[in-house]
């Protein structure tokens, strides 16, 4: 678990978001929009679908930052209806886009 302050923390997570829409743009993926924390209690992860779009909660405080970013992935592939084929070549994808971005495009 990492401690940071809100504004470091926020930007991280932003920076996270952006770069999973764009990666999941790239691939003619619907981007869901993220947020935190969930406003259901004992959830890590929700999703509310609404007119169309969809919007993913995660939790974050007393998580590593790893266990975020996988609810984040895993959000856009449920968000996205994949088939399992489909939703692990969309996983590697992802998270190639955050650890080596000029690579996934």
């Amino acid at each position: 678990m990492e401690s940071r302050s809100p504004e470091t923390f926020a930007a991280r997570f932003g920076e996270t978001a952006r770069s999973l829409g764009r990666a999941a743009r790239l691939r003619g993926l619907d981007v869901p929009t993220f947020r935190y924390p969930p406003g259901l209690d004992g959830v890590q992860r929700s999703i509310r679908r609404r007119s169309g779009s969809a919007t993913i909660a995660v939790v974050v405080r007393g998580r590593p930052w790893g266990a975020v970013v996988a609810d984040m992935v895993e959000g856009i592939v449920v968000a996205n209806d994949l088939d399992p084929a489909r939703a692990d070549t969309v996983r590697a994808a992802l998270w190639l886009a955050l650890e080596e971005p000029a690579l996934a495009a």
